[in-house]
Parts: structure tokens; C-alpha cells; sequence
């Protein structure tokens, strides 16, 4: 039985189509009939076929999501960090700011009268001066007199 716009004829033989066909398998190049045939055979698909393609899609819908919320995370990471940095730079600005204002402030001379006159100290004289040794820590701790 021939087939006549995807319908079962009862008829033995419809008038020009069965003709035409031949006609059309006649002249076709052997590439020709081969990507057909492939043609043919993409257009059913079965139930697992239909299955594995929507897994694939799941899985490729969950690998582009989970690739988003890393870089939108990488993002998010990346201005927290501009931001901390930003931060530090405007307190060590100001920290030297305070430093350099507090340095101006200071009055060598005045201390220097103040602690010869008022508070009776002098400078030291030659052996009063002990150089310790430090092994890599920033202060030396006394522990008894050096007399």
C-alpha cells in the first residue's frame, strides 16, 4: 500500500506519486541518499531517546545555573573586596594624617626644658650607657639591677 500525505491509501496506486518517487530515488547521488535516510531516521525518536535528551538538558540547565551563581558570587566577592580595600586606604590616610598632626604638635624643646629643669634629669655620662643584646624581639625585659 502506498502512503498519500501520511495516510494509508486503500488504493493500489495513486496517479503520479508512486511515479514521482521513483523518479526522485533515481537521480539522487549516493550523499544524497545517505543524509535522507538520516533525515528519515532523526524524525522518530523513540521514548529513551526523548529521556536522555531531557536529561541532558536537565543537566546542562544545571551546569549553566551553577556556573551564574559562581560568578555572581565571584562578583559579589570581587566589590566586597574593592570595598574593603577602599577602606583600609581612607584609614591609612587618616591614620597618617593623625601621626603627621601629633608630630607637629610636639615641642622637642619644651620637653627637653622641662625634663632637665622641672623634673631634674640630665645626660648620661660615659659608662652609664649599657647596650644589650636583643635576639629578635622588639624589647629586652629586665629582670634584675645590672650593678
Amino acid at each position: 500500500m502506498n502512503r498519500v500525505q501520511g495516510r494509508r491509501s486503500s488504493y493500489g496506486y495513486v496517479e503520479g506519486s508512486a511515479v514521482r518517487r521513483r523518479e526522485e530515488r533515481e537521480f539522487l547521488t549516493p550523499q544524497e541518499r545517505s543524509s535522507r535516510r538520516h533525515r528519515d531516521k532523526a524524525r522518530y525518536m523513540n521514548l529513551a531517546y526523548v529521556c536522555f535528551l531531557c536529561f541532558a538538558l536537565f543537566v546542562a540547565a544545571y551546569a549553566l545555573f551553577t556556573y551564574v551563581e559562581a560568578q555572581s558570587r565571584l562578583t559579589i566577592s570581587t566589590k566586597n573586596v574593592a570595598a574593603l580595600e577602599s577602606q583600609l586606604n581612607s584609614l591609612k590616610i587618616s591614620n597618617d594624617e593623625e601621626l603627621n598632626r601629633i608630630n607637629a604638635s610636639i615641642n622637642m624643646e619644651e620637653i627637653k626644658r622641662v625634663a632637665i629643669e622641672e623634673l631634674g634629669m640630665t645626660y648620661a655620662k660615659e659608662g652609664q650607657v649599657v647596650v644589650i643584646e636583643s635576639e629578635g624581639s622588639d624589647y629586652v625585659r629586665q629582670l634584675r639591677s645590672l650593678e
